[in-house]
């Protein structure tokens, strides 16, 4: 960035030059207060969720630079309001002329005014892991280093979380939530709820983050591999959601609440029960999702056998390390010879997206695109024992209250991450077995007086 300061100039000045806001002389694109930076989320996500470096990155990265994009469009609208309203009016009768010695000479407060602020446009994340391997705790970890209070509702089959995120000069809401398939208006709904989410204030929720999880689902079906058959309502859900990710201006209809009561307000918020206090709600609500980030996850079954048949078509020594990912490496005639493990997924691209079911026009509002890998077994003694709030620190905890206390042998750890990753499901399978493993000790040890020894295996 170069700055100039000159008192006399015989040409006209072109290079752009932020302006200073007045508080503190600080810089126009100042970080917001109180935001963390991404390498700080990155740790914090580290005690939490194992593995998925690049996942973590990316996440972290677009939450970071979307609320430092919706912090500079919204100083560049309040610098473009302020300068109409300080403007003064044109003195009325005859004035004398301005001259200046160039005839193509501009003065400098007319050029700022034709090179407005950049208005930072939005980067749409899509993250793409099997079932268990950490998406949705990915989103619920990360909206959790704010500090701020979670609430978790059920409507219908739909799951949604709330949350507020400290952000001056207002709070932005975030809502997690599930998409039903079957039910066309759930896709406008998710806007509703983050507007109920922000406390019915249309210009916080139209800054907020919207977290879709399961969106592999309503990709367009084809009958018998044809491509001739379309599911007519797949796509017309991401017609619906294409129009909210790509920008416009969504109407939320009320329906039965004539005001608002103190009750109502969002915890958390300070401002909670005050500003709509006996204050009439209008009939509707016009929401900007212009600047409203989506990220969508979803588990994508089948995804990889649509990237191997690419794949195929021009390299055959890259098919084989694919494929070695699913195949028993264990009689290889090569006993110091370790084959390169490819995560398929890591490969994806828009197209085969596109031959997945979804339209081109949708894949295209997600220029971001990251994937998950499936944990292996030392994953899971990770999320067993090492992370915080592992199920056996859960498990310890629940026997303390009863006076008892559990240890397990590392032997038994290893035999409990075998069988989970047996069963699939990644990190979710060992609750599972965890649940059917202590049963009997759940059940005799609390009330009992005598000392008891469980064999686990």
């Amino acid at each position: 960035m170069r700055i100039f300061t000159r008192s006399l100039r015989t040409q006209a000045r072109y290079d752009y030059v932020p302006p200073q806001n007045d508080v503190g002389n600080a810089p126009f694109f100042a970080r917001p207060a109180g935001l963390a930076t991404p390498r700080q989320l990155v740790q914090y996500l580290d005690e939490y969720v194992v593995g998925q470096e690049n996942a973590k990155k990316v996440l972290s990265v677009a939450v970071f630079n979307h609320y430092n994009r919706v912090h500079a469009n919204y100083l560049s609208a309040e610098s473009f309001r302020s300068d109409e309203y300080t403007s003064e009016e044109p003195p009325v009768g005859v004035q004398s002329t301005h001259l200046y010695p160039h005839p193509y000479r501009i003065p400098i407060p007319s050029l700022q005014a034709r090179n407005p602020l950049p208005l930072f446009e939005k980067s749409n994340v899509l993250v793409i892991g099997p079932t268990g391997s950490g998406k949705t705790l990915l989103a619920k970890t990360l909206a959790k280093v704010l500090n701020v209070p979670v609430l978790r509702e059920r409507c219908n089959v739909l799951y949604t979380g709330r949350l507020l995120v400290p952000f001056a000069p207002y709070w932005t809401p975030i809502v997690i939530t599930g998409l039903d398939i079957d039910v066309g208006d759930d896709v406008d709904s998710c806007i509703q709820r983050l507007l109920i989410a922000a406390n019915w204030d249309p210009h916080r929720a139209s800054m907020g983050i919207v977290y879709i999880d399961e969106v592999d689902k309503i990709a367009r079906k084809t009958g018998g591999g044809s491509e001739g058959t379309r599911d007519v309502g797949g796509e017309g859900v991401q017609q619906a959601l294409l129009r909210m990710m790509e920008g416009s201006v969504i109407t939320v209809q009320v329906k039965g609440s004539p005001s608002a009561s103190p009750t109502q307000g969002v915890d958390g918020d300070p401002r909670s029960g005050q500003k709509n206090q006996g204050v009439p709600r209008p009939d509707s609500y016009a929401i900007d999702t212009s600047n409203v980030l989506f990220i969508l996850s979803g588990a994508f079954v089948g995804l990889e056998e649509i990237i191997k048949r690419r794949v195929a078509k021009g390299s055959i020594g890259f098919t084989a390390n694919l494929s070695s990912t699913s195949e028993d490496t264990s009689s290889s005639p090569f006993p110091f010879f370790t084959p390169n493990k490819v995560d398929t997924l890591q490969h994806t691209e828009p197209h085969d997206l596109v031959k997945y079911g979804f339209i081109p026009e949708f894949i295209s509002r997600m220029p971001t695109i990251t994937t998950l890998s499936p944990l292996t077994p030392s994953d899971l003694r990770q999320v067993l024992t090492e992370v915080r709030g592992s199920l056996v620190s859960q498990y310890t905890a629940l026997f303390g209250y009863s006076g008892i206390e559990i240890r397990f042998t590392s032997a038994a750890y290893d035999e409990i991450c075998r069988k989970a990753a047996e069963r699939g499901g990644g990190a979710r399978g060992l609750r599972g077995i965890m649940e059917s493993l202590l049963l009997e000790p759940m059940y005799e040890a609390p009330g009992s007086q005598a000392i008891s020894t469980y064999d686990m295996f």
